[in-house]
């Protein structure tokens, strides 16, 4: 079996070259042959006529040897005279199987005064161009004689005709040939393209770029390869960015706990910064054991077989016991804490849109100035419902919006103020998209911000 896609393009046009070929040849030659045949037969039909005249008007003692002398000047035609009685003074040609090629009732037309023309007998068939023939009447000294003219197609005249033909035949193929040469590696050449940029995807340079000006589908292929491949580039990049924020993550808070651990081996320490070190080494601890948390937890979310346990609950109360259990945070903060909390049950996991609350109203909690307002709101729709936790905190710069759900993204006036690990939001979206739902985000900053997350009621299967 031919591989090669370039042989099998080749091959394919080349049959249907040869099958083309094959089919209109002989039609063409057949209506080409057609055309001659009336030609000549109109010329020996012109011929017969002049020797009708010049014979009436010269009357010739023997008409045979006349139109024998006339035969001499025209040597590629067949003159063959027959007298009253159908008789022929000279032998009657044949055809290739002995058969003559003049019938017994052609002549008798042609004595009783009538002109003879085989093509209006029916068209001649291709290669038999000396099958053409007329008959025409013709009187010399009172005597009925009848003339026919027939083709002198002679072997090398059809040796010459084949001889052409063959010529032409090779030159079309050689002609067609090479143009379906040129034509299928036209085509095959972006495919051969998009091979070597497909290896040099695999082994991991993805960099590349196929440079493909067809319109058609092989453009088409070349432009989703393109995008395929710049978006393996930014996932690339994402991972890497993960690692190394991985990395960073936890190497802060390792490098805290070994700095004061080597420092509690000192024996000069006092206990007040003892327990201040241990203390610091419990926190660096704690961020760490949240870090592994968060990173368990977004995995899970992101596999295929996470557990979803949807059932109906009411959603104001649980917002109710989300803001109860930050009640030690504001109220160190004195914030001012709003609810428009009305009655609404949906449907859903409970455990999981309990941690979209914690993370974000936790978040509103913790940017949020002394002294500031948050505002939790419910609105109820017909099919859906719309969460809004709104603080007048520090606020989101318009170019971090778009980011702030990336995995471990920070905003720069988050970084100094908060020690997270900037996986909440990823957790949020994440959840909130296995929900059907959506999360938007509206801030300038120093102006607060607002989340709006907006859940439908009912009637929804968990996205994996």
């Amino acid at each position: 079996m031919i591989k090669s896609l370039y042989f099998r393009v080749v091959l394919t046009f080349l049959a249907i070259v040869l099958t083309s070929i094959l089919v209109a040849f002989p039609l063409a030659t057949y209506f080409f042959t057609n055309v001659i045949s009336s030609e000549f037969q109109q010329e020996m039909l012109n011929m017969g006529k002049q020797i009708v005249a010049i014979s009436e008007e010269v009357q010739p003692k023997n008409m045979s040897s006349f139109i024998t002398s006339s035969n001499r000047l025209n040597e590629n035609y067949l003159f063959t005279l027959f007298d009253s009685e159908g008789n022929a003074f000279s032998p009657i040609p044949t055809d290739n199987k002995g058969r003559p090629r003049i019938l017994p009732s052609e002549i008798a037309g042609v004595l009783q005064g009538n002109t003879y023309k085989s093509l209006d007998y029916g068209s001649i068939h291709v290669g038999a161009i000396n099958t053409l023939k007329v008959g025409v009447p013709l009187q010399s000294n009172g005597q009925h004689f009848g003339l026919f003219i027939q083709m002198n197609f002679t072997q090398s005249m059809k040796n010459q005709v084949q001889f052409i033909i063959t010529i032409v035949l090779i030159i079309v193929l050689t002609i067609g040939s090479l143009l379906i040469l040129i034509a299928s590696r036209y085509l095959v050449n972006p495919l051969k393209k998009l091979t070597a940029a497909t290896e040099k995807l695999a082994r991991g340079n993805f960099n590349v770029n196929v440079k493909v000006n067809n319109k058609d589908e092989l453009g088409k292929l070349a432009e989703s390869f393109n995008h395929m491949a710049n978006e393996l580039k930014q996932l690339e990049q994402m991972r890497q960015d993960f690692v190394s924020n991985v990395s960073h993550e936890i190497q802060s808070p390792l490098t805290s706990i070994r700095g004061f651990s080597k420092a509690l081996r000192e024996s000069e320490i006092d206990e007040t910064s003892r327990k201040q070190y241990l203390e610091i080494i419990e926190r660096e601890s704690e961020r760490l054991s949240r870090l592994s948390e968060n990173l368990l937890k977004l995995a899970s979310l992101e596999s295929e077989h996470h557990p979803f346990h949807p059932t109906v609950f009411d959603l104001d109360e649980q917002l109710r016991r989300i803001v109860v259990f930050f009640e030690p945070q504001w109220s160190a903060k004195d914030l001012d804490i709003d609810l428009a909390l009305p009655r609404v049950k949906i449907t859903g996991d409970a455990d999981q849109l309990n941690q979209v609350w914690t993370n974000v109203i936790g978040n509103a909690i913790k940017f949020t100035p002394p002294g500031g307002q948050i505002h939790v709101k419910l609105v109820p729709l017909r099919d859906r419902v719309q969460v809004w936790i709104h603080d007048d905190g520090i606020g989101i710069p318009e170019e971090d919006q778009g980011r702030i759900f990336e995995r471990f993204y920070k905003v720069d006036q988050a970084r100094q103020r908060d020690s997270g690990s900037g996986l909440g939001l990823a957790i949020v979206r994440k959840i909130i998209d296995m929900h059907q739902g959506t999360i938007e985000v509206q801030s300038e900053a120093g102006k607060g911000a607002v989340f709006l997350i907006v859940l439908p009621v009912t009637n929804f299967m968990a996205k994996k």
